[in-house]
């Protein structure tokens, strides 16, 4: 069995989920997030793209997977399951109708269950299967934030994994502001960035590195297609240290060339608003006032429609297909700032006007007596 936490950490983990469906009043959970999964048991794999769900009964112990074949040796290895069966792949096969007769034999019938349904392991069309197959046979309630919120404060061994994930960013960043340089092909750096997070023991991360050079350097998200940096070019990179499925996010904007005067100001708005963004950040205070404060900085500097709406969210262990966690940071949110709360900040200016755009994102920790920097690079504007 390959466990990355002790047994007690997941007993104690479970425990906690336990005393949750008591107080609301649930007879047990039904998990569809791998994240879950993975939090309260070790279970590790990409199944969940297939009919897949953990059942986890009120004293916070009765353990049973539904899941497939392949999926089998996946869950005795990596997790403390051991009751797990499986539905076999067929023409017509209806899996939700294995899951109620698994939660008969479990005595769940005229209970009241707890289900995940903000899950990328349950479709649209499976989640109508389910409801179809325990109609007048329990009663469901939605609990996806039940196990979300519990991730959200991380223990001393989650965050030693979260501090290796920082590092091994921080060595993909050290290779990126090394090979960007002008007639250096995207893929190289890529290809960099990604060997130092495998080279030192890394995980592939919850979704693809955001790498683009010119027009593209303004998007924030991945798409197909690698080109080469021109002599005065701009390359955006948003992208995550992962270990044992713990991230740790970074971005930039790494210019080659002469830099207009304009790109130098929107750096330098960047840097103000991330400070003002990390000093917004405090225990006990709303998250949402982080977003205020970096709308305060952007838009003081002239640069209101260039921004995004938010400047950041939560990371923890996360599976594909993204690496965001929950919360997020927009104003307004209401979600009290507490210790050991991670949270990737990023500040994204993207001028299709002027067809310029400049970036800065880096992991916090929260702690009683402030944030702990979890990047070691600093905020320097890279010019190659």
């Amino acid at each position: 069995m390959s466990l990355h936490f002790t047994p007690a950490e997941f007993a104690t983990r479970r425990a906690a989920t336990a005393a949750e469906l008591a107080r609301r009043g649930l007879d047990g959970l039904l998990m569809f997030r791998q994240e879950s999964m993975y939090y309260l048991t070790g279970y590790d794999t990409f199944g969940y793209v297939f009919f897949q769900c953990l059942y986890l009964g009120a004293d916070g112990e009765t353990l049973t997977l539904l899941t497939r074949v392949p999926d089998l040796r996946q869950a005795q290895q990596t997790s403390v399951i051991k009751d797990i069966r499986i539905w076999y792949d067929k023409e017509g096969v209806n899996p939700a109708e294995d899951l109620r007769a698994m939660l008969d034999e479990h005595g769940c019938r005229g209970k009241k269950l707890g289900i995940e349904l903000e899950a990328y392991g349950l479709t649209g069309r499976n989640c109508l299967r389910v409801y179809a197959a325990l109609e007048n046979f329990c009663h469901l309630e939605d609990a996806s934030d039940l196990v979300t919120r519990q991730r959200l404060i991380k223990s001393e061994s989650e965050l030693n994994y979260v501090r290796r994930a920082a590092e091994l960013a921080d060595n993909a960043l050290v290779e990126a502001n090394r090979l960007a340089v002008p007639g250096q092909f995207e893929g190289e750096i890529l290809a960099a960035m990604q060997g130092e997070v495998f080279k030192g023991g890394g995980d592939y991360p919850g979704n693809e590195y955001i790498i683009g050079s010119g027009k593209r350097a303004l998007l924030v998200r991945y798409s197909a297609g690698m080109e080469t940096l021109g002599q005065n070019d701009q390359l955006t990179l948003e992208f995550a240290g992962a270990y044992r499925h713990y991230h740790a996010c970074l971005m930039r904007t790494i210019l080659t060339g002469k830099p207009d005067p304009r790109q130098l100001d929107m750096h330098k708005a960047c840097v103000e608003a991330m400070l003002a963004a990390q000093a917004a950040l405090k225990v006990g205070q709303p998250i949402g006032e982080v977003d205020d404060a970096h709308r305060r900085v952007l838009d003081a500097a002239g640069y209101q429609e260039h921004r995004l709406s938010a400047c950041g969210y939560s990371l923890g262990t996360t599976f594909s297909p993204n690496w965001m966690d929950w919360p997020m940071l927009y104003s307004g949110n209401p979600m009290l700032a507490a210790p050991g709360m991670v949270f990737f900040i990023h500040i994204i200016l993207s001028d299709s006007v002027a067809n310029m755009a400049m970036t800065l994102g880096r992991t916090v920790l929260v702690t009683e007596n402030g944030l702990e920097q979890l990047s070691k690079m600093p905020l320097d504007l890279i010019i190659n």
